[in-house]
């Protein structure tokens, strides 16, 4: 049994930029976990589609109960393979990924669609398409299930990074991440703070210096 995927988005930037963001997504805040790309085959048709092979390299964080599933000596890096045709006439881009490494214990392969959107000719629309399979005797399923929550987990990922680049491309402030959010808030509160505790301190100067004034003319 195979776990899959099927999902839509869109991007309001248009299919050239969302075209010039995908070959420039890596690195962004949200993909620490891709350590490598490198394109592997490229070549253009004679009827003018851009094709394109990359090895991509990602760390693959095990689930404690999967431990014992990988020997000692294995490496835990992904190693995954893109395959891309770019077809600029039409305006659409279909790329295919699947892992080479690892492919006993699980095997997820992705096919995504980019094309205008039918409803406003300045968008982009993403269709995702995904399938989890496992060989494990005994625990396909929860390797299955496993994989596809981590598959969601990642898209989310992958679409705030396409956002980040795009915004860049676009000459626009990209949105803050969480991390960044989280640190900021933190520095505002302990100025805060500060500020409220020399306050205080001053407000309780004030008070002693005045209850001595009362004190020597009494």
């Amino acid at each position: 049994m195979v776990k899959s995927f099927l999902g839509q988005s869109v991007q309001r930037s248009s299919w050239d930029q969302v075209f010039a963001a995908f070959w420039q997504r890596y690195p962004n805040p949200y993909s620490k976990h891709v350590l490598t790309e490198d394109i592997v085959h490229r070549e253009v048709t004679p009827d003018q589609k851009l094709l394109s092979r990359r090895l991509l390299t990602k760390t693959n964080r095990t689930p404690g109960w999967a431990e014992g599933l990988f020997p000692a000596n294995v490496a835990h890096s992904v190693y995954i393979l893109e395959d891309s045709i770019v077809d600029p006439q039409n305006q659409t881009m279909t790329t295919f990924t699947w892992n080479i490494n690892h492919a006993r214990l699980m095997v997820v392969e992705e096919r995504c669609v980019y094309c205008v959107n039918s409803d406003n000719s300045g968008w982009t629309e993403i269709r995702r398409e995904a399938w989890v399979s496992s060989s494990l005797f005994g625990v396909s399923r929860a390797v299955q299930e496993f994989g596809l929550a981590r598959f969601k987990s990642n898209v989310t990922k992958t679409m705030k990074g396409f956002e980040y680049i795009l915004a860049k491309l676009q000459g626009e402030a990209p949105s803050k991440t969480l991390v960044e959010t989280a640190k900021e808030a933190k520095e505002k509160a302990k100025e805060t703070a500060l500020a409220a505790t020399e306050k205080a301190k001053d407000l309780a100067s004030k008070a002693a210096t005045r209850q001595q004034q009362q004190q020597h003319f009494v």
